[in-house]
């Protein structure tokens, strides 16, 4: 009933809410306050692109959301993982939303070429792994970085870092030291980085690369942000780390900054090192 009203043709967020309070308020037998309320969630979530995932994608306090398949959904919270109550209505709505969120970023992601990279509008990273590479249905992995990036004096306050080696990084950073940062899976690096970035000079002219957008750099006038590209089905070339690391070099940088590095474009990166970018 609900795409019968909204119609095949594209719709606003408003559009959408108005429709769901008209069918909600029609409803007969009449519905308490409360169960309105949560019909209204429930479709406003059907309709939009996460459809159950947007839940957990409106807490903040929620850093990750794993889904294995779509009856499995996990999420990590205060450093705990935990299994949430809901699941997708379908397996045909859950690849769905797989296809819509790679979309969105000119992803290509099937069974021909079943694992990608994207992000979404928020700056969440995802990762796609697609059957037959994931055995038991597609998983679907989203990371979500906080909405004010955190400082170095914030990793002070919270005991991540002592005072002293924040000062001889800052100092490095702005010696234009080459800092190459490296851990575990959810250890940081992107957040770390991004503390990092607040010690660089005003006036210098900075590019980042990555495959996808995560940093947040703040406070930097001249900067400019490129992200790779996978071919698509379209014909469109592939455009790699490695390519915009040699394109980077003729840009006139002061910094360059490579989100992550491992592949071929390791070469190209120490080129970077070498010339003292």
């Amino acid at each position: 009933m609900l795409t019968e009203q909204l119609g095949e043709e594209g719709y606003s967020e408003k559009e959408v809410q108005e429709t769901v309070d008209r069918l909600i308020w029609q409803e007969n037998p009449p519905l308490t306050l409360p169960q309105k309320e949560q019909i209204r969630k429930n479709l406003l979530y059907s309709v939009g692109k996460l459809d159950v995932l947007q839940e957990l994608m409106n807490d903040t306090a929620v850093t990750e959301i794993m889904v294995n398949g779509y009856r499995k959904i996990f999420y990590e919270k205060d450093g705990v993982i935990r299994r949430w109550e809901k699941s997708f209505p379908s397996r045909e709505r859950y690849e769905d939303v797989i296809q819509q969120i790679a979309g969105a970023c000119n992803r290509v992601v099937n069974e021909q070429k079943p694992i990608a990279d994207a992000r979404l509008e928020n700056g969440a990273r995802v990762n796609v792994v697609l059957p037959p590479v994931a055995l038991d249905g597609a998983v679907l992995t989203i990371r979500r970085f906080p909405d004010d990036p955190i400082t170095m004096q914030r990793l002070v306050e919270m005991d991540s870092i002592t005072e002293e080696a924040a000062e001889f990084l800052g100092d490095l950073v702005q010696a234009r030291y080459s800092i190459l940062i490296g851990g575990g899976t959810s250890t940081g690096k992107t957040t770390f980085l991004n503390a990092l970035s607040g010690s660089i000079p005003e006036g210098e002219r900075i590019i980042t690369i990555e495959d996808n957008a995560e940093l947040q750099l703040r406070g930097i006038s001249n900067l400019v942000r490129l992200e790779a590209r996978d071919a698509s089905m379209e014909e469109c070339r592939e455009v790699s780390i490695r390519d915009l690391i040699r394109t980077a070099l003729r840009m006139r940088p002061d910094r360059i900054i490579v989100g992550e590095v491992r592949g071929a474009e390791a070469v190209d990166f120490l080129v970077c090192l070498i010339c003292t970018i």
